[in-house]
């Protein structure tokens, strides 16, 4: 198994990367591991820009697709993205599944967060309450709405069948997670996070051994944004410049981004607890854009004066540390990994 995790915030450039990996090697499996539709990762395929908040790339390339038992599910929502893929080119019959045990978003659930999630800035969609409740054993799974019977599966089934072992060839799956390390319930900066599990042991926890990660693709912007409630961007022109470059818009709610500098602290600490085996910094174009390159490192800001040395210094640094990945990738906005 190969997992995609985000570092940040979320909205650094998942979506672009599991494009990449499903064009690029067989997946038998494309699996959504965490989140709900309160994430939303931007796709162009074939020239045509598509925005998915549930279902999972592989379905681009007839790739069984698959919502694990860790995300939470707005069954409006799972339809309506089914048209817009049909209706934009993209054959989803017999590519798309839900875990039976995934919970789902009732109306209720997002009436009550649209009311309350205001507070630490969620995304009014009912993820929070629809998590809560899954942990507070009164929830509805997937199993139990009738709409959505034919596109159940079984998970064990689906990873331990004879006729698909998952330690053989015969499996090789794509975890896709959803927002990022520094929004998960457990090591982000609480109580301003999601409500699920954003790292690569949140992969595991849809039926799947520790033993089967092969590759870990950690994936962040070369600076940072944050959609929510607490303050994030620093004074300074130089950060409504970058949002303004890098379009920074949430894909889910259309908000605008907070953005700072990139923080060598929390990209180590994300490098670390996911075991980050390849890494992909986005959009290094946007800061080539307005001119200006700097990270935080312990609480200052470091300036550069040119891209190189920028970059010449996030990688030394990690390789100093230890935690350099076997590939370090410096991709721009639109460019294919």
């Amino acid at each position: 198994m190969d997992v995609i995790v985000d570092l940040q915030y979320g909205d650094c450039g998942k979506g672009k990367v599991a494009h990449f990996l499903c064009q690029n090697e067989k997946y038998t499996h494309v699996l959504r591991y965490n989140g709900g539709c309160n994430a939303g990762h931007t796709i162009f395929h074939k020239g045509k820009k598509f925005i998915t908040h549930h279902i999972p790339a592989g379905v681009f390339f007839g790739v069984r697709s698959i919502i694990g038992s860790g995300c939470v599910l707005d069954p409006k929502q799972f339809f309506r993205e089914i048209k817009i893929l049909e209706d934009g080119g993209v054959s989803t019959k017999g590519k798309i599944f839900i875990a039976e045990n995934t919970h789902v978003i009732t109306n209720a659930h997002k009436g009550e967060d649209k009311q309350k999630g205001g507070k630490i800035g969620t995304t009014g969609r009912g993820n929070g309450p629809a998590y809560r409740d899954k942990y507070g054993r009164t929830g509805v799974r997937a199993r139990d709405v009738k709409r959505l019977k034919p596109y159940l599966v079984n998970l064990y089934k689906e990873w331990y069948t004879p006729a698909r072992p998952l330690r053989s060839r015969r499996v090789k799956i794509l975890a896709e997670g959803a927002q990022g390390f520094g929004l998960d319930i457990d090591w982000g900066d609480y109580p301003y996070v999601t409500s699920s599990h954003c790292t690569t042991a949140g992969a595991l926890l849809n039926g799947l051994p520790p033993s089967s990660i092969r590759n870990v693709w950690g994936v962040a912007k070369i600076y940072e944004t944050y959609v929510g409630s607490k303050k994030f961007q620093p004074k300074g022109e130089v950060f409504d410049k970058i949002g303004d470059a890098g379009e920074e818009y949430g894909a889910t709610t259309g908000r605008r981004r907070q953005c700072n500098w990139m923080n060598m602290q929390t990209l180590e600490r994300a490098i670390q607890m996911n075991g980050v085996t390849d890494i992909v910094f986005n959009k290094i174009d946007v800061l080539r854009t307005i001119g200006e390159w700097a990270v935080i490192d312990k609480n200052k800001v470091v300036p550069f004066k040119t891209e190189k040395a920028m970059k010449d210094f996030v990688s030394k640094r990690l390789k100093t540390l230890g935690l350099s990945p076997r590939r370090i990738h410096f991709s721009e906005s639109k460019e294919n990994i």
